[in-house]
Order: C-alpha cells, then structure tokens, then sequence
C-alpha cells in the first residue's frame, strides 16, 4: 500500500472513529443531539475522502468521472450536517440563510445525477499523472460545466450562514465557541471551497483534496464536543462529591430526602427515609405504596395537600403519622416544592422528611397537662359559684314545684279549671327549660377535653357568661353592662373555653371591688373589631387596680392576691387565649380599678 492510499485511508478512518464514540455518547444521552448530527458529518466526509481516493487511483476517465460523480452525495450529506451542527451547537444561526444554503446544495446534487457526466465536467478528455507527495495520482482533463457554479455557490451560502452564527454568538457571549468552532468551520470549509475552484476550474494542475479540508471540520467540532464530554466528567464528579456532602448533613439533620417523578409515577428515596417509612433498600416506590403506611386518619389530608401542590405549584408542606409494618406510629414532617417542565406542566417533586416523634410526644404530653389544668381550674370556678348556681336551679324549680301545686288545686274544682291547668302546664314546660338551659352550661363548663375548634360568635359569648353569672353578680351587688359592637366577625375556637376566661375575669373584677361601696361596684365588657383581623375583648372594673410588681405577675401560676385563691385562674386564662392563637393583657385604668383584655384573630 502506497503513501497516497494510506493518508486518504487515514483520513477517511480517523472521521469514522470520532463519529462513533460520539454516536456512542448520543445514545446515553439522547437530548445532545448535535453528537448524533456530528456522526452523519463524519460519515459524509469520510465518504468524500474513500471517495477522492478512489479518483486519484482512477485508470481511466470513466472511472474517474463516476468517482466524482458520487463524490456530491457524501458532500451533500456532510454539507447539510455541518448547517445542523452550527444551527444547534451555536444556537444563534439564522435559519433561512442555513435552508438556502442546504436548497442550493440540494438543486446542486439533482443537477449531478441528471447531468450525461456529472455536475463538473460536460465533456471529458482523458486522464493524467501528476505528481503528489507519496507518489504520482490521477487527474481529469476535461471542459468544465457551468452547472459547477451552483454547487460553488452553495458553498460560499454555507461559509456566510457559518460567519453569521459565530458573529451573534460572540455578541451574545458566546465568544468560545464562536472562534474555535464557528472561526474553524469557516476556515476550512473556504478552504475547501477556493481549492476546489481552482482545481475543478483548472486554475490549478493538483488533485482534488476536500476530504483533508473536511476532516478538518471534523477534528474541531470532535475537540469542542469532547471537551463537553470532559466539562460534563468533571461536573458529574463535583456533582457526586457535593451528593455524598448533602447525604451526610440530611442523615446528620435525620433528613431523608425523596423525588417524585411525575411522569413515570415513581419515587427515589434516600436510605434515610427508606428507614423513616420501613421501607426496604430496593424495594420499588410508588405513591400508592407510601399513602398506605400513612395513618387513616391523615390520608385524605395529605391527599389533599397533594392534590393542591400538583394545581397551584409551590411548596409542599404536611404532618402525618406513619403506620410501621411492626405496627409502630411515627409521627413525619414532609416539606417539598413542585418542579415544572419549560412547558409549565408538573415534572417532578423534591422534598424531605424528618422524624418529629419525639417532639410531638412533648407536645401531646403538654397538651394533656394544660388540658387537666384547664379542667382544675374550671372545677375551682364551679366551686366558687355552687351558691349561685344553687340560686339560679332553685328559681325554675321551686317555680314548677308551685306550678305543679296549683294545677291539682285546679284539676280538684268542679268543674276542672282546664284552661287555667294548660297555662300552668306551659309555665313549667319554659322553667323545666330554663333549669334544663342552666344544667347545660354547667355540665360544658365541668366537662373535660381538648379545644373545639369551630367558629365562635364573641357577642354571643358574653350574653351566655352574663345570663351564667346573673345570681352570682346580684349575690356580690355587681352591676354588669355589656358594649357590645354589631356585625362582628367570628373567631375560630372553642365557646366553653372562651366562656371560661370570661367566667374568670369577671369573678376576679367582682372580688376587687368587694370593698367599694354598693354603688360603686360596676362591670363593663366591651367588644370591638381591632383593624381588619382581630377582634378585642375588654373587662373593667372600679376596683383596687393591679399590684405594684405589674400585670405580668398577676398571669403567674400560683400568684394571687386573694386570701382563698390558688393563682391558677389567670394563668389558666393565658393558656386557653394562646392556644386560640390570640393574647391576653391587663392594665390599671386612669382613674380607678383595671382592665383585662384579649386579641383574638378574626376568620378570615
């Protein structure tokens, strides 16, 4: 084998080699598809080279003339890949400059296929020896064909399609790749273009050589594609580098991380919160699979968190427990976002999820206390108001008891007093009521439990806790006037509770004013609407006014100014206000006695 075998070989090898590792790199990651265009760019110019070889070895003119024309099909092929190849890499082209470019290619290509010869030569003369580093080598001698001209022409298109991507992408920033890809293209497609002028319009005696040219393309676009390849090496490793790093803080943090894919309905978990669900290492994951370990209860809540997420986007957020096989509860916290695709449907979701069992056993385990010393201190207040309870039942029974009497007197005359007897019927049908009404307060307000949480009229709150404390305040010589504001919002919150706070004041308000003369032992409970939100509660008195050590001692557990109390009322006021999501204050009034008041939100 000859020298001018071997370099055109080689040239034609060396294309082929670099189209398929970059074919290679294209099916592992199909969305580069500027790899699987750069392959059919190698095919083509190593189909231009086997193809220059086989003219250059030609023996006759025959030969020669099929070789060359076949040698446009190869080049159409690396042509079109090449305006491709700039169009995607660059992505700055301007798209009808590359289509005219390619239509001139192609009219270039029909034209040689229905030409007697081909699209370079009308007639042909003979061959002829030239001489050539490595040895001697064919070539033509022949008349030119005009037609050439359009193949030539899509030549120079190519060259200015080629100069204008690069121009806008070193505009845009892009400077890079617009001088060593854009720059080289250029330059060696020019090349190829003015050496086969001059050889195919017989300016000069040399063969035709476009084939190195092109390989030329070929080693610039295969350099600037690799080097992707090493970035992205690099980047996958920081990537796994900065992976390892995140694992460890999320397991530091007893996070486990977890990614929804939207699309294929499945989900990647970390060993961490494979472990948080009891979940196997392999084992597959589906959102059905993970809905059922949530506990019954929860399910549909986080359904519907769910369900909001994937319609409105932004973040995830829920608390559940969780159902082990072994039948143990694990109490979560998930918090996640929604990631969309450049469509702006649901894609993924990314989240973590923490283990908060042991907080939320505090939390329970608090709850439970205050609610057992919200229920003490509601057995207190009974207590310091059994005689007037006593007073309030005694009224409607002692009422039906006389009722009752009056009716067998009546039913004893002839004739029976009937319509008398229906009226009295009625009496203790409304006292049986009443005596009923106030039996219903008392067992609510002795009644042991958790905060109800439903709305809550605060007017309506008052007028109860006024009718409750109507004996007791008559007991103490109290006058009570409520200031009541119309068209309230309602507040979200347990009734009996708020009554209960309310039960509280005003018997502390009685108790300091227990030394004021008769006349001056007055209540006022007032309501209002505080901005847009919040709703205010306010008690005042006439009567001794805080201590001296401030109102936020009387809020103390166990501080009391009373010779009988426990210190409990007030402080119990604050929890029942805090877990309504409100506050709770005091402060002495300008001129005499204070006044308490709680902020509570509005719904909204």
């Amino acid at each position: 084998m000859d020298f001018v075998t071997i370099i055109w070989s080689v040239a034609g090898t060396a294309a082929l080699s670099l189209g398929f590792i970059q074919l290679l790199a294209w099916l592992y990651e199909r969305a580069k598809w500027e790899r699987l265009v750069f392959f059919f760019m190698t095919v083509g110019s190593a189909g231009i080279s086997f193809t220059e070889l086989g003219m250059v070895r030609a023996t006759t003119a025959h030969e020669f003339s099929n070789y060359l024309r076949w040698l446009h099909l190869p080049t159409w092929i690396a042509f079109v890949s090449i305006v491709i190849f700039v169009h995607l890499h660059l992505r700055t082209a301007n798209v009808w400059l590359g289509g005219l470019a390619i239509g001139a290619r192609t009219v270039s290509l029909i034209i040689n296929f229905l030409q007697p010869i081909n699209l370079n030569y009308r007639e042909v003369a003979g061959l002829r020896n030239v001489s050539f580093p490595g040895g001697a080598v064919s070539v033509i001698e022949g008349v030119p064909n005009p037609w050439m001209l359009v193949g030539q022409l899509s030549l120079f298109l190519l060259v200015a399609f080629v100069v204008n991507a690069s121009w806008t992408a070193w505009r845009d920033g892009n400077r890079r790749s617009a001088l060593v890809t854009g720059g080289s293209i250029v330059f060696f497609v020019l090349s190829a273009t003015v050496q086969a002028v001059l050889v195919l319009w017989k300016v000069v005696d040399w063969p035709l050589t476009t084939g190195f040219f092109f390989l030329g393309v070929v080693a610039v676009t295969a350099f600037d594609l690799s080097r992707e390849t090493l970035l992205a090496g690099r980047l996958s490793t920081r990537l796994h580098e900065s992976e390892q790093r995140m694992t460890l803080a999320a397991e530091a943090a007893n996070l486990g991380i977890w990614i929804r894919d939207l699309l294929h309905n499945d989900i990647w978990a970390s060993a961490k919160w494979r472990e948080l669900f009891g979940f196997g290492p392999t084992e597959r994951l589906e959102m059905e699979d993970v809905l059922r370990r949530i506990h019954p209860e929860d399910q549909q809540a986080v359904r519907k968190i769910m369900e909001k997420t994937l319609v409105d986007g932004g973040r995830y957020d829920a608390e559940y427990r969780v159902i082990l096989p072994d039948g143990k509860i694990r109490w979560v916290s998930s918090h996640g976002r929604l990631e969309l695709d450049e469509k702006g449907r649901p894609l993924r979701m990314r989240g973590v999820s923490r283990d908060f069992t042991a907080r939320k056993s505090i939390e329970l385990e608090a709850l439970r206390h205050r609610n057992e010393l919200t229920h003490l201190s509601r057995v207190k207040t009974l207590g310091e108001l059994s005689s007037s309870l006593a007073h309030e039942l005694n009224q409607p029974l002692m009422a039906i008891l006389s009722n009752a009497q009056a009716a067998q007197r009546f039913l004893k005359q002839e004739p029976a007093n009937l319509a008398e007897v229906r009226e009295i019927l009625a009496d203790i049908v409304l006292e049986d009521q009443r005596a009923g009404e106030v039996i219903r307060r008392l067992r609510l307000l002795l009644v042991k439990g958790e905060i109800q949480q439903k709305p809550v009229d605060i007017n309506t709150v008052v007028r109860e806790v006024s009718k409750l404390l109507q004996s007791d305040l008559l007991n103490h010589r109290v006058t009570l006037k409520t200031d009541l504001a119309p068209n309230l919002a309602e507040v979200t919150g347990d009734s009996v509770q708020l009554q209960q706070v309310l039960v509280n004041l005003i018997m502390n308000a009685c108790d300091a004013m227990a030394g004021n003369a008769v006349g001056e032992r007055q209540i006022t409970v007032r309501t209002r609407a505080v901005g847009l939100s919040q709703l205010r509660i306010e008690v005042s008195d006439m009567g001794c006014g805080l201590p001296e050590t401030g109102p936020e001692w009387v809020f103390a557990p166990f501080n009391t100014t009373k010779g009988h109390g426990l210190g409990l009322g007030l402080s119990v006021c604050r929890t029942i206000v805090t877990a309504h999501g409100g506050t709770i204050g005091a402060e002495n009034n300008p001129e005499r006695g204070a006044t308490f008041h709680l902020t509570l939100e509005a719904q909204k």
